[in-house]
């Protein structure tokens, strides 16, 4: 009987015994045609150039949450959420998400945590203040208009995070260094301990 190599991507079952090897043959034959035919998919777009990603304006230092297991749950619950619609007062994925809806739906969800409410009430929370070169997972931002907070959104690590925007809009990822969002950043919170 003949196994079949073992590597990455290799998905060709060994064959069973008392099995003929032509059927074996015959899969990489047909596995061969499928990649000549997806290899021509891309043909003519060779001339189309896509930007190259923006890099982030600084560095963001890797901060180890300190519940990674909270904090692992949080962040997959959250970008679970992304491309949930916004509304106004929205607290449920079914009805959508306003910002600090999206916060607290997310922490009482995965860690039974009632949060207050309103964004400005959340920045007001218990717990530490936290240097934006001390943010870990899970963490709190916040944005500020005229002095006030205004928005909130759950850090996810390398100066990015999960919010629900506006209106018309979906839960979304964006990076703090975002020229909106660099401009109105106004603080962080670590609600997990």
């Amino acid at each position: 009987m003949t196994k079949a190599a073992h590597y990455p991507g290799n998905t060709a079952p060994a064959p069973a015994r008392g099995r003929s090897l032509r059927s074996g043959a015959r899969w990489l034959v047909l596995a061969g045609a499928c990649a000549v035919l997806l290899a021509a998919c891309g043909g003519g777009r060779e001339s189309v150039r896509r930007p190259a990603p923006k890099a982030p304006l600084r560095s963001w230092p890797v901060v180890e949450p300190a519940d990674p297991a909270a904090a692992n749950a949080v962040l997959m619950r959250a970008l679970s959420l992304v491309g949930t619609p916004y509304r106004y007062g929205g607290n449920t994925p079914d009805s959508g998400f306003d910002c600090s809806g999206l916060v607290n739906y997310v922490y009482r969800d995965m860690l039974a945590l009632n949060l207050p409410r309103t964004s400005r009430d959340l920045a007001g929370y218990q717990g530490p203040k936290i240097a934006p070169e001390r943010l870990a997972a899970a963490d709190l931002v916040f944005f500020a208009s005229g002095g006030t907070v205004t928005h909130v959104g759950i850090y996810v690590g390398e100066g990015r995070f999960v919010h629900a925007p506006s209106s018309g809009g979906t839960v979304r990822l964006d990076h703090l260094d975002g020229p909106y969002w660099r401009d109105h950043y106004s603080g962080a919170k670590r609600v997990l301990k």
